[in-house]
């Protein structure tokens, strides 16, 4: 009898060493599905915003503003230049179904990387071109798209987006939330007004906006 309690003591600490064991590889692993952000700044944040929602493997996508050093800046002071920031949209994605490569190549594809400090009708600084990278891993591929993008671009003049270090991201008021989405003729109207699917079209072709 002493034998058999013995043996199913010794079973039952086994057991508990099994368990403490998947516990803590658990607890170390990397959590699965997790997600990332991704800040691109391309221009009015109304028209950056449509390209991305509704790719597969995109949560979220939030028009904002980055890359400045005024604390919470409003959308009027963004507006008027001199904070420092670009509008920019903060993309939320499951990097286990859509890439940061393909996010950028949709995002090549949405802005004119020709020029500085202007986007289409929009001038100032605060419609620049950037790629804000969250880490070394999406500078080194941001690095390498905009170098292919150099190598292999349908048009003439360099390619001058910025690439830079993401610092605080703030979103923008709720208004500019879905503007495409809340105020489709007015987004439609501005859109066309500012003359940015024919500069797409010249730059791009087929290619433009996808």
């Amino acid at each position: 009898m002493k034998t058999l309690i013995l043996s199913f003591r010794v079973i039952l600490a086994l057991c508990c060493v099994v368990v403490m064991a998947r516990n803590a590889s658990s607890a170390t692993a990397a959590p699965v599905g997790a997600l990332e952000k991704a800040a691109l700044a391309g221009g009015c944040f109304w028209c950056m915003e449509a390209p991305f929602d509704q790719l597969p493997g995109v949560v979220s996508v939030l028009p904002g503003y980055i890359g400045g050093k005024k604390k919470n800046p409003t959308y009027k002071e963004v507006s008027a230049g001199g904070t420092g920031h670009a509008e920019a949209v903060q993309i939320v994605y499951d990097p286990a179904k859509i890439s940061y490569e393909k996010l950028l190549a949709v995002y090549w594809h949405n802005i004119d990387p020709t020029v500085s400090n202007r986007q289409f009708c929009d001038t100032g600084d605060q419609y620049r071109s950037a790629i804000f990278y969250n880490s070394e891993e999406q500078r080194r591929v941001a690095l390498q798209s905009r170098a292919a993008l150099e190598k292999n671009k349908p048009f003439k003049e360099a390619v001058v987006t910025e690439i830079t270090p993401a610092g605080e991201f703030y979103p923008a008021e709720e208004y500019h939330q879905h503007y495409y989405k809340k105020n489709p003729l007015r987004y439609k109207y501005y859109r066309n007004g500012c003359g940015r699917d024919q500069r797409l079209k010249e730059l791009w072709g087929s290619a433009a906006g996808h």
